[in-house]
């Protein structure tokens, strides 16, 4: 069946199952492959990405569910890493294997877009990625970093 996806600001169609998670229709039919797989079960947050303001873990959200909305992927948070975000995360050093870091990133900016300036409580529950490296307080000092670059 095919699905047209508004990703990245683009229209794409995507011929896939209804029920085919969003993370395999990014990345293996529009090759996207930013957003990674991890668990499986929309635990471990290496999936996810921006659905219509909201970070999403995109393994368990079916591509029919995905018509109509618009979606951001690390690829469309910043290309390059021009965003501020991934700024920080490469200036402070906060990815070990970096695997779960696209993730992270995507939970971070939601966090930023809802409260501007978080506390640890806020930065806690708002990205509870996991990562198995254990970079939480890196993580934390570059989504504070962030905000304060933000609000400058």
């Amino acid at each position: 069946m095919a699905f047209t996806l508004n990703v990245n600001g683009t229209d794409m169609e995507v011929d896939a199952a209804p029920e085919t998670p969003l993370l395999w229709a990014l990345r293996d039919h529009l090759r996207l492959t930013g957003t990674k797989f991890g668990c499986g079960i929309a635990q471990c947050g290496a999936c996810t990405v921006d659905i219509d303001g909201v970070a999403t873990r995109s393994c368990q959200f079916p591509v029919e569910a995905a018509e109509g909305v618009k979606i951001t992927t690390i690829e469309g948070l910043g290309a390059e890493g021009e965003h501020v975000l991934q700024k920080v995360w490469t200036e402070m050093n906060v990815p070990q294997c970096g695997y779960c870091q696209s993730g992270m990133v995507m939970a971070a900016a939601a966090l930023l877009k809802d409260i501007p300036e978080p506390s640890d409580a806020d930065i806690d529950l708002y990205v509870d990625n996991i990562c198995r490296c254990g970079t939480y307080p890196r993580v934390r000092q570059a989504i504070h970093r962030a905000a304060e670059l933000l609000k400058a």
